[in-house]
C-alpha cells in the first residue's frame, strides 16, 4: 500500500463518474435506488470514511461499504459490501 495523500481524490471529486454497466453494477450490489455517483461521492466525502491507493485504485471504506475507483480516470469501478467474519 502506498501512502498517499487522500485529498488527491477528494479535488478531483468532480471527475468521478461510472459506466452504464457500472451503475446497473453498483445498484445490484449495494441494492440502490439512487444516483450511484452522488451515492460515492457523498461517502468519499465523509470524514469518517477511509481512503486508501492501492496499486492503480483508489480504495474507499465506510461502514460495511467499499468503493474502488480508478486513480486515473477516476471512474467507479465497483462497490460492494465487506463480508462479514463470524467469530
Amino acid at each position: 500500500m502506498v501512502e498517499v495523500d487522500k485529498n488527491v481524490l477528494i479535488e478531483n471529486i468532480s471527475k468521478l463518474k461510472t459506466t452504464e454497466l457500472g451503475i446497473a453494477r453498483i445498484k445490484r450490489n449495494l441494492n440502490l435506488d439512487v444516483d450511484v455517483v452522488w451515492y460515492c461521492k457523498d461517502i468519499i466525502l465523509n470524514p469518517l470514511s477511509s481512503i486508501e491507493l492501492k496499486g492503480k485504485n483508489w480504495y474507499i471504506m465506510f461502514e460495511d461499504v467499499i468503493i474502488t475507483v480508478n486513480k486515473t480516470s477516476y471512474t467507479i469501478i465497483t462497490c460492494h459490501r465487506m463480508k462479514k467474519v463470524n467469530k
